[in-house]
């Protein structure tokens, strides 16, 4: 995706802010250029002309280890708790949500929809101020909603997570908030080898 992000608006790409997040989030653990691509949907040469710069500018460390350059979120740079601030409130949802559904047994597929996914897509407007989350399939409306709630207080915002079932997301037929929904942008949450689809 092209243009400058329309969530934090001081990034010059939405893939910046993506990458970003992602480290910052999960300041405890290194990650190798190929994780983050897959993770974020791009090129491993991508992430690693992404990286260099970030190494430059003192925001991220790169350790080699064999083959591999191993990076991680520096947390010594004075920026590092107001940048993670600023990533959570805007591109944490990404990150954070993609984690937790990873733990979540029943889920086919899971988009966030709504302002933030308009946000991401380019289209302007006001910050959001909540999160929509569709999950799809028959993961148990507890553990949905158990989901929702950590997220709620790791992003510092509500979460508002609807589920339908697999054959409603492909068939839609009259349903108004389905048609809505698909009629507007979508961001779709996790790789799909890693989110559970079953016990």
């Amino acid at each position: 995706m092209q243009g400058r992000s329309q969530l934090l608006p001081l990034l010059r790409t939405p893939l910046l802010g993506e990458l970003l997040a992602w480290l910052y989030l999960h300041p405890e653990r290194d990650y190798s250029g190929a994780e983050l691509a897959r993770i974020l949907g791009v090129s491993a040469s991508t992430i690693s002309r992404e990286a260099d710069a970030l190494i430059v500018a003192g925001l991220v460390t790169g350790q080699r280890r064999g083959n591999l350059r191993l990076l991680r979120a520096d947390v010594t740079n004075r920026l590092a708790r107001p940048l993670t601030e600023l990533l959570a409130l805007t591109y944490g949802p990404s990150a954070v949500l993609t984690e937790l559904l990873a733990a979540l047994h029943g889920v086919a597929e899971a988009y966030i929809y709504g302002s933030w996914a308009a946000r991401y897509a380019g289209e302007a407007g006001p910050p959001p101020h909540d999160v929509d989350v569709l999950i799809v399939g028959d993961a148990d409306p507890d553990d949905v909603a158990d989901l929702a709630r950590t997220a709620e207080s790791r992003l510092g915002r509500e979460v508002n997570a609807h589920q339908v079932s697999v054959s409603a997301w492909h068939t839609p037929g009259d349903d108004p908030f389905l048609t809505s929904v698909r009629s507007r942008p979508l961001f779709r949450l996790g790789d799909p080898d890693e989110v559970a689809a079953g016990p």
